[in-house]
């Protein structure tokens, strides 16, 4: 055993506690890196505070980046002192990774869940006698040390200038908003988008928007930092939604026709119905944000949804593949198109009940903490 410091999850609605724990060394196909920074996610709270299913104690997780200081039996193309970022696991032989979708692996949901090895039932962390979820989103990276399956980890390309605490925030939140626009809904140029919410996947979709050459690119958001943030990153529209009376009428003033795609992060059905509504013919909305209550549905008229074609799709992970992805991110950055540092903030990891609601309060866009 190991000891390292940690920001444990005791309870939900419950501050985290900074906390020393003990990292097993790391078993066949496993790694274990030292963290340079992890990202704090949405995602995080909601598995705290929302769902039981997931043992407490516990820690979570899963923008982590830093450098390889063990490895496990097995493991091929790492070695300790490699820069990694880690990302979500997968199987890696099931059809959908077959088919480059690790995202929707039959065993996404165990493998990133269930808080412990599935070979096994054990888990890498501990405190004494006292047994800690472990393996979150496939590496629980809360911690100065973390483990994680060989498979989870991404290497950092040569030539990367971006501190490496900044780089496992491309783990997730990132890549889902930018592979949203890229991959999952595939917008084309010329086309039109529409994004619903300005924080770190939002941005990031606009971001991703001007990549793909998208003639009109709106960002929904309250937020007035954020808005003049997307207009620098090239959003051509903003919208206050406290400013209108009608959001799918204020998108229609910009796009009588209707809008090609659209992203919703906020998980608040009133805002993906307003966006269905705003959908031109053939025009598809693209679903990523957690909704604050498990059983949230939107209601959905069959015919208005068949007659012009329109979809709606659930997007992880923005379709990604982690290892051609994120160096295309990277590729991006270096040309000056995908700035995603200019949006990070970081933290001491002691502080990260302070991180929480700073980011809450819209103090800043997004976290990073650092051991």
């Amino acid at each position: 055993m190991t000891v390292s410091t940690a920001a444990v999850a005791r309870g939900a609605n419950a501050d985290f506690t900074i906390e020393q724990i003990e990292v097993a060394a790391p078993r066949a196909g496993e790694v274990r890196v030292a963290i340079a920074g992890v990202g704090l996610c949405h995602t995080d709270l909601v598995f705290r505070d929302q769902v039981e299913t997931f043992a407490k104690p516990a820690v979570l997780g899963h923008e982590g980046a830093g450098v390889i200081e063990a490895v496990g039996e097995g493991v091929e193309g790492l070695a300790v002192g490699d820069k990694v970022m880690l990302g979500f696991s997968s199987c890696g032989g099931c059809p959908r990774c077959d088919e480059h979708l690790p995202s929707y692996c039959n065993l996404f949901v165990p493998l990133n869940y269930a808080g412990l090895r599935l070979e096994d039932g054990s888990t890498a962390y501990s405190k004494g006698d006292e047994r800690m979820s472990s393996h979150f989103f496939g590496q629980s990276s809360f911690s100065a040390l973390a483990i994680t399956r060989a498979r989870n980890v991404v290497k950092v390309p040569e030539g990367v200038t971006v501190p490496l605490e900044y780089l496992g925030t491309l783990g997730c939140g990132f890549q889902t908003g930018a592979g949203a626009v890229l991959r999952s809904m595939d917008a084309q140029e010329g086309s039109s988008l529409v994004v619903f919410g300005g924080g770190p996947v939002g941005l990031s979709a606009v971001m991703a928007g001007v990549i793909r050459k998208c003639s009109t690119i709106i960002l929904v958001e309250p937020v007035a930092a954020r808005r003049e943030i997307a207009l620098e990153f090239g959003a051509t529209h903003v919208i206050d939604p406290k400013a209108v009376d009608d959001l799918g009428g204020a998108i229609r003033a910009i796009l009588p026709l209707g809008v090609d795609s659209a992203l919703d992060t906020t998980g608040v059905v009133p805002v993906i119905e307003a966006g269905l509504g705003a959908l031109a013919p053939h025009g598809v909305i693209g679903l990523v944000g957690v909704p604050h209550q498990p059983d949230a549905a939107i209601t959905v008229n069959i015919t208005a949804l068949m007659t012009p074609g329109l979809r709606i799709i659930g997007i992880i992970e923005g379709d990604s593949e982690p290892q051609d992805f994120i160096p295309e991110l990277l590729a991006y950055h270096a040309q000056g198109k995908f700035p995603f540092d200019r949006l990070i903030k970081t933290f001491p990891l002691a502080e990260i009940n302070e991180a929480i609601a700073a980011q809450s309060r819209g103090e800043c866009i997004k976290v990073v903490l650092v051991p």
